[in-house]
């Protein structure tokens, strides 16, 4: 049986949010990657705060076609005994924001993703008027989503779509590590 397709009349560029305390925002992100690739389209994803520890997404995201990986981060900042100071944390996330501005105007994607931005603008690693500026200037037709807890209600305001993960349980809170494939 030949699965029907729907086709979009009118294709519009949405901008969508991904936050709140619960497990599952960067795996919603990834999962769009993989929903995307299977169309066909071009993606973009750039991580804010994760680059110093190996995750399953580094060589799955090399699976799939048309999909370009930035780790852009030092870890997230003054968790978990991270050893950089915020400077250097700032400087990264600087360079990530204008790594983003040129892959949401260079035409060469469809969806840019920018994992973990709330995070940085909470922690004031990028401000709010460069990430208010980046969903001002997205191209029309781009989709540009934003993960991370702690979204910023102007960064809200201006989302078409925003999905809030609620934590119920979760089993670190129980002793349990975290686990290969799941967690990381």
């Amino acid at each position: 049986m030949e699965l029907q397709r729907l086709e979009t009349k009118e294709k519009t560029g949405l901008v969508v949010v991904i936050t709140g305390n619960g497990k599952g925002k960067t795996t919603a992100a990834l999962g769009l990657c993989l929903r995307a690739a299977g169309h066909g389209l071009r993606v973009c994803l750039i991580q804010f705060m994760k680059g110093d520890l190996y995750a399953g997404e580094i060589d799955g995201l090399k699976l799939l076609p048309n999909v370009e990986h930035h780790l852009t981060g030092k870890g997230f900042c003054g968790i978990r005994g991270n050893p950089y100071p915020f400077r250097e944390h700032r400087a990264n996330a600087q360079d990530a924001i204008g790594l983003a501005g040129d892959k949401i105007t260079s035409g060469a994607f469809d969806i840019v993703i920018l994992d973990e931005i709330n995070n940085a603008l909470k922690l004031k690693l990028v401000d709010l008027s460069q990430v208010l500026n980046l969903i001002a200037t997205k191209p029309p037709l781009i989709h540009l989503v934003l993960t991370g807890r702690d979204a910023h209600p102007d960064v809200i305001r201006r989302a078409h779509t925003v999905t809030e993960m609620q934590e119920i349980k979760h089993a670190f809170r129980e002793g349990i590590e975290p686990q290969k494939g799941i967690d990381y």
